[in-house]
């Protein structure tokens, strides 16, 4: 009897992909005791997104929550994924930061690390393999699977025979965008199959609607694990839905033997849920076959949107996913999984914003051509490597092998608030936040994002960066979180209704309900009063941001082209160059400032 086994993610990916992963600890609890019975291979509970997630917008210490989860569920093994030397961050950690965080995850509860590499280079799974073997726990080896002129099946099967060769326990083929075509998977299962002696896994997402048809020709071909999301988070972005797998399955040599009932009364409690989380729901939630063409997943095309959104900009999003394919195969056709998705995704967006291709060159994309992240799939575009790092070194060693140890400076660099190991982990993977959200526990004032629309006060009539607006009977809590040039007599306003970016932009405050004298109207947010940029020297940002650091002071002298500021937009850091030569005149911002485009932020005689 060939019983397939499966996976839920209802706790994990299924609410990251169709909610922005904001579903709370206090949700998850109440189901648990069914969850626990219901008899899956695994619940994935943690890992990707939900990590940052608990720390940014819902307050909640992961760990914690990893422990309640541990406590609730003592039946079923608990999974999480695991971004390989990238762990849950955004670069490469030394090796004792790896070690320590598998170690610390294995302790708390996980039971099996789904393990991956954004560029499927193994060098760059081998210490967190081996870290999660010594725990005693199951090491999951992941294929992140993608389409290219130098992927196909036979590179893919190389990377199973290195995996099982690493001591993995089994092999993943992980479709973060919804690629796979049911011949697609039969071909590559049955090259697998014959070429590894470890069980297979599926997790495809369903963006295309292609997801259970892949699932049944992988089950047909060898591949008896597979995974799913309760039907009420199923589908879109998501992934196939439980109960209509166990039921396609039920009553064939494939029978997973999982009580439809139960998953139904687990269905009905999470539909209640969902309607909680409404104001975060994706816009991807239905079928979306242009994945097909152009692979960006469901979670990166909102990312996109909202860079847009956030300069006005939406009506450039046909172009900016035309443009997304020719810096993929600019950078050597990378998988579009975190952090690579983000990586080429936000250079397209300054590509197409910028006025120019690769006028302005994140830092990401700069580590990548050094070789910062591991080795590309595919040659790299020569012209884009030297206009971007020119005549730097490329290394060609694993990465990590560079880093020196980090967990003794990350330990005495946070000092007093970290508590425990956990809590310096928390640190090292959101260094910010994560300092920030330590700060708030230990002074008490942990207070999440509201789930609801505030009902409070009435709007004001006068321009402040926070207000309460009633509009069309509806109460808002507003935030205006960047706004056009002062000096324009109509300009832009970007904000945020209930802590969420909206999509409506507004052109004047009267748009929105609040009366003014007609002329334009100064919002004093930080930074608004800089010049508006008109000079050849003055240097402005692309795109709406962050002040990460100043590099420059009044005075100095430069060269067009140096680097005198970094911007940080969208989890993307941006090195802003000179435009001419020249003496620092004077300096507009500082570290922490939010600023916008066409405003001067450095004026440069």
């Amino acid at each position: 009897m060939a019983k397939v086994q499966i996976t839920d993610t209802i706790l994990r990916d299924a609410h990251q992909s169709l909610i922005a992963t904001r579903m709370r600890t206090e949700d998850m609890l109440p189901i648990c005791d069914k969850l626990d019975k219901v008899g899956y291979w695994s619940l994935e509970v943690w890992g990707g997104a939900t990590f940052d997630t608990c720390v940014r917008f819902l307050k909640e210490d992961p760990w914690e929550r990893l422990r309640q989860l541990r406590q609730a569920l003592p039946n079923t093994p608990l999974q999480m994924l695991l971004r390989g030397q990238n762990l849950l961050g955004y670069r490469h950690y030394s090796d004792d930061v790896v070690k320590a965080f598998v170690a610390r995850a294995a302790d708390n509860g996980i039971d099996v690390f789904r393990i991956f590499d954004a560029l499927n280079d193994v060098r760059n799974l081998k210490t967190a393999i081996e870290a999660v073997k010594a725990s005693g726990k199951h090491a999951q080896g992941t294929i992140s699977y993608t389409t290219s002129p130098v992927h196909n099946t036979s590179t893919f099967v190389e990377m199973a025979r290195q995996l099982e060769a690493m001591g993995c326990d089994s092999i993943a083929i992980k479709d973060m965008a919804g690629l796979l075509t049911p011949h697609a998977t039969t071909e590559l299962v049955d090259a697998l199959a014959e070429a590894v002696d470890l069980p297979l896994h599926l997790h495809s997402h369903d963006t295309s609607g292609l997801a259970s048809m892949c699932q049944l020709k992988a089950i047909e071909h060898g591949c008896l694990h597979i995974d799913t999301a309760i039907s009420t988070f199923a589908g879109g972005t998501s992934h196939p839905p439980t109960e209509s797998m166990v039921a396609a399955l039920k009553g064939t040599e494939y029978d997973t033997g999982l009580a439809l009932p139960l998953l139904q009364e687990i269905g009905f409690y999470f539909f209640e849920v969902r309607k909680k989380y409404a104001r975060f729901e994706s816009d991807h939630t239905g079928v979306d076959t242009r994945v097909q063409i152009n692979q960006i997943p469901g979670g990166m095309i909102s990312n996109l949107a909202n860079q847009l959104r956030d300069q006005a900009a939406l009506d450039k999003m046909n172009a900016v996913l035309e443009e997304v394919p020719r810096v993929r195969k600019d950078l050597g056709y990378p998988p579009l999984v975190t952090p690579t998705s983000q990586i080429v995704g936000t250079q397209a967006v300054l590509n197409v914003m910028s006025g120019g291709r690769y006028k302005n060159i994140t830092n990401e994309v700069k580590l990548y051509l050094r070789g910062r992240y591991g080795k590309a799939p595919g040659n790299i575009n020569a012209t884009v490597r030297q206009q971007a790092i020119g005549n730097e070194e490329v290394i060609d060693c694993r990465p990590a092998d560079l880093l020196p140890p980090e967990m003794s400076k990350l330990r005495k660099a946070i000092g007093a608030l970290a508590k425990s190991d956990e809590d310096v982990l928390t640190y090292a993977m959101f260094p910010d936040i994560g300092k920030t959200f330590l700060e708030q526990r230990e002074a008490g004032s942990l207070i999440p994002e509201p789930l609801e629309t505030p009902q409070s006060n009435e709007c004001r009539q006068s321009t402040p960066v926070e207000f309460n607006v009633t509009m069309h009977g509806e109460n808002y809590h507003i935030k205006v979180t960047g706004t056009g040039h002062p000096a324009e007599n109509r300009r832009p306003f970007y904000v945020a209704v209930d802590g969420v970016p909206e999509e409506i932009m507004v052109e004047t405050l009267e748009e929105i309900g609040i009366e003014t004298d007609g002329s334009a109207p100064t919002v004093k947010t930080k930074g608004s009063k800089r010049p508006k940029a008109d000079d050849p020297g003055d240097v402005t940002a692309s795109m709406p941001g962050t002040i990460v650091e100043v590099l420059v002071k009044i005075g100095d002298k430069v060269k067009a082209g140096d680097p005198v500021l970094i911007t940080e937009a969208m989890k993307m850091e941006t090195e802003v160059q000179a435009p001419i030569a020249g003496t620092i005149k004077a300096v507009h911002i500082s570290k922490g400032d939010t600023v916008n485009p066409d405003e001067t932020l450095i004026e440069i005689e």
